[in-house]
């Protein structure tokens, strides 16, 4: 029979053997685990390595965008009325090539030997009559004055004018009446040739005496009137005819021609002032008129010294300068047809202003009307008329342009605001170049082509930035994912 103290032995035997197995599992498993991680340890580091990062990058735009305390907020909010208040505009960037320039100040200004052409007089007389007036539209052999003629001189010429051909009427009949006497020998063959001589020189004098009387005016009427013993009393002054050569015309844009054509060509001059008046005594060789065509003009530039390198190497290399007409109205106009080019330089410093002058060919715009049967005409651009000359210096090619309005400082720093739906992202961009105008980014990869930013009001955008980040109105209620995309919190 079994007793009850062999029975409880047995069941504690049973019991330190299942404890002995259990313990015994526990370790093969944690060996096996161990074997089999140290193993495969590189693959089980390079796994967690990535899924800390990927766990980084989803927090990275929220950490980005959605600023702690003491962080610099970076995005603004912005409603549809806010942005019609502040006039704001928006504009995809791209990359272009962007040319540094120096500023120059110059002024419109006649074309020696081209714009303007005086009319003097050709005789000593008084003017009796004044055919065209200041602002009339002329053409060549127009009259322009009719002068009484009070020269003892033109008197004297139109007299001996008459006599010489009267003395070779009378020479030929003398030789008509003695060729039979001569033929017969009662008179000597010298007496004829005497006479034919005789005839030779009146007929040079006879000449001369015409080529005098046509400069003065005379015309071929007025000369044969003077031949036939009518003398002349008065004269025609009238427009000089055209200029046999045209000035070197501006090289061509690449652009598409302009459909204006110019009402005033070359052979048309505009009365521009009237010397003379009438009963006025003129002399010979005095100013009576000026006469002048605007069709071709010169921008005159002035720069100092020390930019003296610079302009030269734009006229040298055939760059395009940039000229910015003060008070002129394009709206009005046609697009001008060609470039501008530095034709030549000055080779003297004024003393006074201690600059040198640079030239560029203009040629003008201009539109006319009629006014009382008499036609008048508008010049788009009129001498005196001030420029600013934007001449090239250095070349930056694939960066960004912006408007001037489109960045705003803060010391050392530059920032411009990216559009995102009613967001606006706060960009820091590296500056390398600004003028009166634009403002050059380099392509860092802050600014990528084809973002939306805001052309204008970045200065307003800022202020409001700090506004709502004082306020807290930006604070915590929005997130950026990685593609730039921005949300409120869920």
């Amino acid at each position: 029979a079994t007793t009850p103290r062999s029975t409880s032995m047995n069941h504690n035997s049973k019991k330190a053997t299942l404890a002995f197995y259990a313990v015994m599992t526990v370790l093969a498993v944690i060996g096996i685990s161990g074997v089999t991680t140290y193993f495969i340890r590189p693959e089980l580091f390079a796994f967690v390595a990535k899924s800390a990062e990927a766990a980084a990058t989803e927090k990275k735009p929220a950490e980005q965008h959605s600023p702690s305390v003491g962080e610099e907020p970076s995005l603004v909010r912005m409603s549809e009325q806010a942005c019609a208040n502040l006039g704001l505009c928006v504009e995809s960037c791209k990359l272009q090539t962007y040319w540094r320039k120096i500023q120059t100040t110059g002024v419109v200004v006649d074309r020696p030997g081209v714009t303007d052409r005086g009319v003097t007089s050709p005789v000593v007389g008084v003017v009796t009559k004044v055919h065209a007036f200041e602002g009339d539209i002329v053409r060549p052999g127009d009259k322009l004055f009719t002068l009484n003629l009070i020269s003892e001189h033109l008197q004297h010429t139109q007299t001996s004018l008459f006599t010489a051909l009267g003395e070779i009427e009378i020479a030929k009949k003398e030789i008509a009446r003695i060729r039979k006497l001569t033929n017969a020998g009662v008179i000597p063959e010298k007496r004829v040739i005497k006479l034919n001589q005789e005839i030779q020189r009146q007929v040079i004098q006879v000449d001369a005496l015409r080529q005098e009387l046509a400069s003065r005016g005379l015309n071929k009427e007025q000369l044969r009137q003077i031949e036939t013993g009518k003398f002349v009393r008065s004269i025609d002054v009238v427009a000089p005819g055209e200029v046999t050569e045209k000035p070197a015309e501006p090289r061509l844009s690449d652009a598409s021609p302009s459909q204006n054509s110019n009402p005033l060509q070359d052979t048309l001059y505009e009365l521009q002032e009237l010397k003379s008046e009438l009963g006025q005594q003129v002399k010979l060789g005095e100013l009576l008129a000026v006469l002048a065509n605007h069709n071709y003009l010169f921008i005159n530039g002035h720069a100092f010294k020390k930019e003296a390198g610079n302009i030269s190497r734009a006229a040298e290399r055939e760059w395009d300068v940039e000229v910015e007409f003060i008070e002129d109205d394009s709206s009005e106009w046609p697009e001008l047809e060609h470039g501008f080019q530095i034709q030549h330089l000055a080779n003297a410093i004024d003393q006074a202003s201690r600059t040198f002058d640079f030239f560029i060919p203009l040629t003008n715009q201009s539109r006319s009307y009629q006014r009382n049967g008499r036609t008048f005409v508008v010049w788009r651009f009129r001498p005196g008329q001030r420029v600013r000359i934007h001449v090239p210096v250095d070349k930056f090619e694939d960066v960004i342009v912006v408007p001037n309005d489109a960045v705003v400082s803060e010391g050392p720093e530059f920032y411009v605001f990216q559009q995102n739906g009613e967001f606006y992202n706060r960009i820091a961009v590296r500056v390398l170049h600004r003028d009166r105008l634009n403002t050059v980014i380099a392509n860092d990869g802050s600014v990528l082509p084809g973002f939306v930013l805001a052309k204008n009001s970045a200065a307003s955008l800022n202020r409001v930035l700090k506004v709502q980040s004082a306020t807290g109105q930006n604070a915590g209620n929005f997130h950026v994912h990685a593609d730039g995309s921005v949300h409120a919190n869920h």
